[in-house]
This record gives C-alpha cells, structure tokens and sequence, in this order.
C-alpha cells in the first residue's frame, strides 16, 4: 500500500514533541516512501488552506487548532491501559441526536468519536459500552464532545438493564476473537524485533511504518473492555509489545533521516484525520 503526502505530514506533525517539523523534514520521508517532493509541497499548502495546519515559520508546519483533541487522544496510546478500572456492570449509554443526512462529516465525527472510546450500537440511535473507564460518565461525555459526538447527544450511565438486554449488549463485541487477536499479534510483534536486524535499513523503515501503523490502530480502536468478557492480561501484554515495537521504529527512523520522530506510532493519526 503506498501511503499519501497528506498521511505522511500529519504523522511526522503528530510524532513530533510540540506536533511541528521542516518541510524538508517531511520532504525526505516522503522520498523514502515514494512521495515526490512537489506531491508534499503541494499537500502542505492545501492543509495550511483547510485549516489542517499552520504555518509557524518559513518552511516549517504544526498541527492546527481543529486536529488537537484528535492528537491528544492518538499521543495518549500508551496509557490508555492505564485508565481502565474494575467492572460493576453498569454501562455507559448515548442516545445519538439527529443529524442532517447530508451533514456527512458530522456523521464521520460521530462515527470517529464513538469508535476510538469503545462503544456499539445497541439500538439504532442508543450506543453503549461497559462503564469502566477512569472517570466514568462524565470524562467519557467530555472526551465524546470533544472527540466529535454532537452535543446535543445524551450520555448517561445505566445499570439497570433487564437480563436480556444485558446478554445483548455484552455480546456486541466479539470478546473470543478480541482476545485471540491480542495474543496473535503480540506474537507477531516478538518476530519481527527479532527478524528486523537483518534487514536492509530501508525496508525496515518501510516495515516498521506499516506495521507498527497497523499495531497503533489496533491499540486505538481497542474497546477496552474489562474482564470477564476478555484476557485484559493478554491486551496488557499486547500493548507493552507494542510500545518495544515503536522504540524500535524511532530508532529505524532516527538512524535514516536523521530525526528523533517516531513514525511508527502515528498512522492512526493520519486514518481518522483524513476521514474527519
């Protein structure tokens, strides 16, 4: 898959300390990957246009105002584990507004919003997810707003579901299958540190970038939910194998361009903000 000029800036943008970089920074990793330098150029100018990006100083971008909250969330992968508390079987709900069927952005916003904090549709317009996150209802409701959700959506905790309602919900996700995944690609993650030693510089930057984009967009979209509906040791151990991978690519990509930015970990940056 040959990635985009605009995915390339806003991972280099995202992976940096302050969310900032050269062009020409993002000029040499696009090379590397098969972007032309006018291609980058030429994605720089529109995001600055849209609002994406700002221009800080000749030659040199950052992060707009608009992508911040999205960023925040992305940076924030390797504590999300953290954030995760005991389960007493109440659920965090929202029961979505209305919007404007040709408002699609706000549809992918709300889409986004919901995804990125675990929850699934329960009812048409009624999301839920198991009320075990740090902060409860009211940070979830906050991250929602602030993520896209429109606020004129309600989020409240319920914890009174009838029994049936209960088994349907916790069967929205496929738990079994979560937890394989976990235990698989952590496996995957534990070859590949080994085999990348012996691979030509270039194609490991390449690896890494790809999968380490994959593995980032796992950890993100992960659901996070509390035992016993998965192995919440396995995901642990999935995103500590994660967070060697990542080291791993900043090191790769510090050694090739010269540049201590971690590419690896910011492909689900691109992905939500192009579809935002």
């Amino acid at each position: 898959m040959k990635p985009t000029a605009k995915r390339i800036i806003l991972e280099l943008l995202s992976a940096s300390d302050d969310h900032e970089s050269a062009a020409a920074s993002v000029v040499s990793a696009g090379k590397l990957l098969g972007i032309t330098e006018n291609n980058v150029r030429v994605a720089l100018t529109r995001l600055v246009a849209d609002g994406t990006l700002e221009l800080t100083a000749r030659g040199h971008y950052k992060l707009g105002a608009a992508t911040q909250a999205l960023t925040r969330q992305v940076t924030s992968w390797r504590e999300l584990e953290k954030q995760v508390r005991r389960w007493d079987g109440s659920w965090v709900c929202v029961a979505l507004a209305k919007v404007a069927s040709d408002d699609r952005a706000a549809a992918r916003r709300r889409d986004r919003a919901l995804r990125l904090l675990g929850f699934r549709a329960l009812e048409r317009q009624v999301a839920v997810r198991p009320d075990n996150l740090d902060g409860g209802v009211d940070a979830l409701r906050d991250r929602l707003y602030e993520l896209g959700l429109e606020t004129s959506s309600l989020v409240f905790r319920a914890s009174d579901f009838d029994p049936a309602t209960d088994a349907r919900a916790r069967r929205l996700w496929n738990a079994d299958r979560l937890t394989a995944s976990y235990h698989a690609t952590r496996e995957r993650i534990d070859r590949w540190l080994v085999a990348v030693t012996d691979l030509p510089l270039r194609t490991a930057a390449r690896e890494a970038f790809f999968f380490g984009g994959d593995v980032l967009r796992m950890i993100l979209f992960d659901p996070r939910l509390p035992e016993p509906l998965v192995d919440v040791a396995a995901r642990r151990a999935l995103v500590d194998a994660g967070k060697r991978l990542d080291t791993a690519g900043r090191r790769i990509w510090a050694q090739l361009i010269g540049m201590q930015h971690g590419l690896v970990i910011t492909k689900e940056h691109h992905d939500a903000l192009v579809s935002s």
